[in-house]
């Protein structure tokens, strides 16, 4: 079974973003912050195949950070960046 780990801070759309990836039949971490998916990460052993992050979350750790830490232990590791954001 596939591993996602998903960090987004507002709770409603992590929620929508879980649930449709459980019944696709993936197996689903969460994470409100950075700084906890990156802990969810290390306990984790590195052991997803790929990360779902929201770029514009609070705090030091937002999204582009913890594509750039994740990037650094693996760079084999499938990231998918969410935006709410109008420019490239």
């Amino acid at each position: 079974m596939k591993r996602v780990l998903i960090a987004e801070d507002e709770q409603t759309i992590r929620e929508f973003i879980v649930i449709n990836l459980q019944r696709s039949g993936y197996e689903t971490w969460e994470a409100g912050s950075g700084q906890e998916a990156l802990d969810i990460y290390a306990q984790q052993n590195g052991q997803f195949d790929v990360a779902v992050l929201d770029i514009m979350m609070p705090g030091e750790k937002d999204g582009l950070a913890v594509c750039r830490e994740l990037r650094q232990q693996n760079p084999a590791l499938g990231i998918v960046m969410l935006t709410a954001r109008t420019q490239e």
